[in-house]
């Protein structure tokens, strides 16, 4: 039962997914593209924890760990572009 319930959160989180990758392309505004890969980065983190439980493994923490590392930093530094026009500030 469990292995089922498994697999539906993997196939909800892949049409999820999709759904950002969609919106990351075709969005209207930059801020909707760096919110879609925000968020697609998010589901990654989901689906690779999905699959470690599923798999019975911890090998995959340390992907984890820099995806979710790399989605954070890359949100902020295109929202202060954004913001400014720069991202480092010159005196």
């Amino acid at each position: 039962m469990f292995s089922i319930v498994l697999l539906i959160v993997l196939g909800i989180l892949s049409v999820a997914l999709c759904l950002c990758f969609v919106r990351a392309i075709i969005g209207p505004t930059t801020s909707d593209r760096i919110v879609a890969l925000d968020t697609f980065g998010l589901i990654l983190v989901g689906t690779i924890g999905t699959l470690m439980i599923q798999q019975e493994t911890i090998a995959y923490s340390e992907v984890l760990l820099v995806i979710g590392i790399l989605a954070f930093v890359g949100s902020v530094a295109l929202s202060k572009f954004l913001e400014r026009g720069g991202l480092f500030e010159r005196d």
